[in-house]
Parts: C-alpha cells; structure tokens; sequence
C-alpha cells in the first residue's frame, strides 16, 4: 500500500522534471484551460486518461463515474457537459467505457442495492432491452463484454439529447460525440463507430 507522503514526494518529483523539461509549463497552465476534449468515463482506478490517451494537462475537461453515465437527471454530469460544451468550448466529447467494468457486471447479474443499484438501474433497464441479444451469447464473459459496449452506445444517446449538446448544435457549432471502449486486458481504445456531429434524424 502507498502511503500518502509518497504521493507528494512524487508529486514534488513530477513538478521537478516537468520543470526541467519545459520552465514555463505551470506558468502556461495556471491562467486557464480551453481543452478540446470532455472524456466522459469510468471511476475505474485501472484507466488513467492521460497515460491511457497521452493527452497531457490542459488537453481533456474530465468527468467520471461508475460506468460512465450520462443520465439527463443527474446534475454533476450535466453541468460538467454545460461547462465544457457553453464555457471552455470544447468541440469533442468522448464517452469510454471499458471491458470488465463492475457496474456493468452488476447490472447483469443484478447484484447491486442500495446507492449503487439506483445509479446502474438504467444498465439493468438496457440488459433488459437487449436480453434476446445477450442471450444468444455462448459465456458470461461475452454478455458481460457486449453489454459493456452497449452501454457505451446508449450514453452517447443520452449526451446527444442534453440540453448543452443540442444548443450547440442548434447554433451550428461543430461539436462531435465518440463512444469508444477500453481494454484492460490490452490497454487499447476501440472506437465503436457511433460518432455523431448532429441529432439523430
């Protein structure tokens, strides 16, 4: 286990060589951010998205939660999106998931209460859409991956009918929507080729 005053001696370590590499990188950075990107993803401590993207600070408006949500009647997600689409002007959003993530297993299985139960409902209502789907699967870990991807799917929906996104693009904004999926066993982003710049017709 790590103990904490490791983190801030890697931390003054970090500060140190970011220093020596680049003298005016914290002095660029501090007087705001205009990023390109909101990466909307997973709690999962096993995805950090720098390292997982090579996007470096400044580059990515984030927001995560246990499988990477996108409710319409959850505040923190929606003013995030508010934010980054009406204030910082970012012009893509990135919904990521990720194989093998506990909220979506749990919402096959039905496993979870409480707190946690209310949050994955909307997985449990999509497992349930999709039962013909991920029935004709041959193992657990096939309907566990394929329900990860369609949830993946179903939050790029949402985030296209929230309020931000659809003022946006009303304006004629360019502003484009990614649902792409992680592998923990491998370490790569898959793109699930549900890209959109627009509402649905």
């Amino acid at each position: 286990m790590t103990d904490s005053k490791d983190i801030f001696t890697a931390n003054r370590d970090w500060v140190e060589r970011m220093c020596a590499s680049d003298p005016a990188f914290f002095t660029r950075l501090a007087p705001g951010q205009s990023p390109e990107y909101l990466w909307i993803g997973c709690s999962d401590s096993r995805i950090p998205v720098s390292l997982v993207t090579g996007l470096q600070p400044g580059e990515a408006f984030v927001h995560r939660n246990i499988a990477n949500l996108v409710p319409e009647d959850d505040p923190s997600c929606q003013a995030v999106i508010e934010y980054g689409v009406g204030v910082l002007g970012v012009s893509q959003i990135v919904v990521c998931g990720h194989y093998g993530c506990g909220g979506v297993l749990a919402a096959l299985r039905g496993h979870a209460a409480g707190r946690t139960g209310d949050w994955i409902s909307g997985i449990v209502a999509l497992r349930d859409r999709h039962a013909a789907e991920l029935g004709g699967l041959a193992s657990d870990a096939e309907r566990h991956a394929r329900l990860c991807a369609l949830n993946v799917i179903e939050q790029v929906q949402n985030l296209s009918r929230s309020a931000a996104v659809r003022e946006a693009w009303s304006r004629g904004r360019p502003l484009v929507l990614h649902g792409w999926i992680y592998g923990l066993a491998d370490g790569l982003l898959e793109d699930l080729d549900v890209s959109m710049n627009g509402p649905a017709a």
